[in-house]
Order: C-alpha cells, then sequence, then structure tokens
C-alpha cells in the first residue's frame, strides 16, 4: 500500500511543482537555434537557486547537471553540452527542484525554430497522451488505468510508447512508489488512493519503441534514431478529477515562447 500525502505535505510539493515549472518557462525563452544546451541548463540553476531550492538532478546518483536535456533521437536523461541547438531540433527538458525538504519534477519539449509536419504532430500527440493519463489518476483506478490511457492514446498515432521507462511516485524522495507505466491494462497495477502525488511522464517514439542506453551510461535513445518526445507533470490523485501541482501555463501563456 503506497501511503498517500497529507495536505501540508501536497502544499510543499506545490511549491517545488510551481517553481520547477518557471523554471521550464524561464529555460524556454532561450530555445532558439545557436543556443547551446550548457546554457539552457545555466540559465535553469541560476533561477532555481535563486528562489532559494536546489536543482537537484545535480549529484543525483552521479548525475552531472541541473537539467536532462534530451535533443532529438534521445529520449531522456541527455547531458548538457556546447551543443548548439539547430533549426528543427527538438529539445526535451526535465528539471527538478528540492525545495523545504521536498521534491519538484517536470519536462517539458520545445521545438527549436520551425519543425516538420511530422515533429509537430509528434510533440502535440505526446502531449495530450498525458492529459489523457491524467485523466485517468483517479481514487478507484489503477496505474493500469493510467498507462492504458496513454498508450491507446499515442498508438492510435501510428507512434510507440517506451516502455523500458516511467512516470513515479514523489515526495521526500524524488522517486518514491509507485511506478507509473505508460502502457499498461485497464483495471491492472497499484491502486490509486487520494492523496497519492504521482507524475506521469509519456516517453513517446516517431518510430519503433526499442530504446538502448548510451556509453555515458545515462542517456537513452532510440533503436532507430527517430525522434522522441517527452512530457511530464506533477499531480495528485482525487476523487472525480486530479488536481495538477505543476502547470504548462508560464510556458504556453508566454508570448515569448515557442511550444
Amino acid at each position: 500500500m503506497v501511503k498517500p500525502k497529507t495536505e501540508e505535505e501536497i502544499e510543499l510539493l506545490r511549491e517545488n511543482a510551481i517553481l520547477v515549472s518557471k523554471t521550464l518557462a524561464e529555460v524556454g525563452k532561450i530555445v532558439a537555434p545557436g543556443v547551446s544546451t550548457l546554457e539552457l541548463n545555466r540559465v535553469a540553476e541560476t533561477f532555481i537557486r535563486d528562489n532559494g531550492a536546489i536543482p537537484s538532478f545535480l549529484g543525483y546518483d552521479g548525475f552531472p547537471a541541473a537539467l536532462c536535456i534530451s535533443v532529438n533521437d534521445t529520449v531522456v536523461h541527455g547531458f548538457p553540452s556546447e551543443y548548439a541547438l539547430k533549426e528543427g531540433d527538438i529539445v526535451s527538458v526535465d528539471c527538478g527542484t528540492f525545495y523545504k525538504g521536498y521534491n519538484g519534477d517536470s519536462a517539458y519539449t520545445f521545438p527549436v525554430g520551425e519543425v516538420s509536419a511530422e515533429t509537430r504532430k509528434l510533440l502535440d500527440v505526446t502531449k495530450a497522451s498525458l492529459y489523457r493519463g491524467i485523466e485517468a489518476a483517479v481514487v478507484g483506478n489503477r496505474t493500469g488505468d493510467i498507462g492504458y490511457a496513454v498508450q491507446s492514446y499515442a498508438e492510435s498515432f501510428g507512434f510507440s510508447v517506451v516502455r523500458e521507462l516511467e512516470g513515479h511516485g514523489l515526495g521526500a524522495e524524488m522517486h518514491e512508489e509507485p511506478g507509473i507505466p505508460n502502457y499498461g491494462r485497464r483495471g491492472k497495477g497499484t491502486h490509486l488512493v487520494d492523496g497519492m502525488v504521482i507524475c506521469i511522464e509519456p516517453m513517446i517514439n516517431a518510430g519503433g519503441r526499442n530504446v538502448y542506453l548510451a556509453n555515458n551510461g545515462w542517456e537513452v535513445k532510440t533503436s532507430d534514431h527517430r525522434n522522441a518526445a517527452h512530457y511530464e507533470l506533477t499531480v495528485v490523485v482525487r476523487h472525480g478529477m486530479a488536481e495538477q501541482l505543476s502547470t504548462f501555463d508560464f510556458i504556453e501563456k508566454d508570448a515569448s515562447i515557442k511550444f
């Protein structure tokens, strides 16, 4: 049985979730051709620390940066580098904070300049599949209902779901139970109870679902080297409708950010 969070804990998680959401928007403001992914990381780390928090990814199991920055065929866990973004790229930015003893975690995939019609569709479908998953994150359902909602939507457009990685519970630890797969069968998996805080994060490939681990031991890449998209939000399981803690509003209501 996964222990739900108290309302006091949920408020601390909400503070982190809002900070992560704002950090992603700060990064989004500078995503453009010619900008290095190291610069994205610098902007995020500065913003997090200026707001009294620490970047929880930095040093996590030895991870070397404040952000996971994954370009094109890198699904997740990419390292910031001197790589300069190019027109037509997509870049997944995954961000974590630690503040007042609790964690925040959210991700968004940004287009760099103009992207192809297929890539635009991949972004739109992946984000929509996340919201389908959130709709299933209600008391009385199970984790399999979330996975089924994500999988059935994404696959209906001809895309594929990464099986080796999943969402997770969130609290004082970055990764808590239960795991939240992006595929599954309705009525299977862990029961969802009121107050359970989870991160739902579809990782959807334009091509086949197979992935491999790069030589650095972190970056997960598509085996066919086609693009992958990744979006993540933190929600509280509630009766009738999940409660979102993180939000994409800071990105999508800012006219200076291309999304």
